[in-house]
């Protein structure tokens, strides 16, 4: 399959936050949870970024595209992937992708930064990032704006189910289109990778499962399309097939 960097995709301006992440020592295992409650935040503001100008996937959010260009940008990134059936799970088990949250997936951004993949996650979409006392990394509390929901979810650690980190292509998923055939260092990869990652509603992220985006799309509409080049960036950097089915939808929720 012919890989050309994701970066030379979509040259249109998006607005986005000043993004900082620390790069810290010291941290330890992560805790997550929340309230949720409000409206749509963060495509509003500017904050959340178009997927067609965040190759690597670490701007915050998941913004909505709008123009008849950056759909047409989109079906062809989704047009020019492979299709295949999707194997069996024989064999799976999310151990076969590194313990949850390694800070050691070595060739993905943010690794070896002293901090776990899921805190840096919360970091990174979060505003109003609270941390526990004494720790520049594990977060305690923040505001996210989901882009599967719409909602704005006020977290806390004390209602540890309502946030959790998605796997955009899943791990089991990923499996089934070849990854059980990877090293362990690049299924390590795949599952720490920001470009692969985003903190969710936690009710959506359980309803999605393992599924591809033909059996499961974001109850947002307005994000569907920018969820399928996400789906489609993933698949492209780690030369992941999609199924027939999956493709089709990509394609229809950006006008294909």
């Amino acid at each position: 399959m012919r890989h050309r960097p994701l970066c030379t995709r979509g040259k249109r301006v998006v607005l986005t936050a000043t993004m900082a992440v620390a790069l810290v020592a010291g941290c330890d295992g992560l805790e997550s949870g929340g309230s949720s409650a409000g409206s749509r935040p963060d495509a509003a503001t500017g904050r959340a970024a178009s997927p067609l100008v965040n190759p690597d996937g670490t701007k915050p959010g998941l913004g909505a595209l709008t123009s008849e260009a950056d759909k047409a940008d989109a079906r062809k990134l989704v047009d020019e992937l492979t299709v295949k059936g999707r194997g069996p799970k024989t064999g799976y088990a999310r151990d076969k992708f590194g313990y949850a949250w390694m800070d050691t997936a070595d060739g993905v951004p943010l690794a070896r930064n002293g901090c776990d993949t899921r805190n840096d996650l919360l970091k990174l979409h979060g505003r109003d990032v609270q941390f526990r006392t004494g720790s520049n990394c594990v977060v305690v509390s923040m505001n996210l704006a989901d882009p599967y929901t719409g909602k704005s979810i006020e977290w806390r650690k004390q209602k540890a189910a309502e946030v959790q980190i998605d796997h955009v292509v899943p791990l089991s998923y990923a499996w089934q289109m070849g990854a059980s055939r990877w090293s362990k260092e690049k299924r390590q990869q795949l599952a720490n990778d920001p470009l692969n990652l985003l903190p969710v509603d936690g009710s959506a992220n359980s309803a999605k499962s393992d599924s591809g985006p033909a059996s499961w799309l974001p109850p947002n509409k307005s994000i569907r399309c920018s969820y399928a080049v996400r789906f489609a960036q993933v698949a492209e950097k780690y030369e992941l097939p999609l199924t027939a089915p999956d493709k089709r939808m990509m394609l229809k929720q950006c006008g294909g």
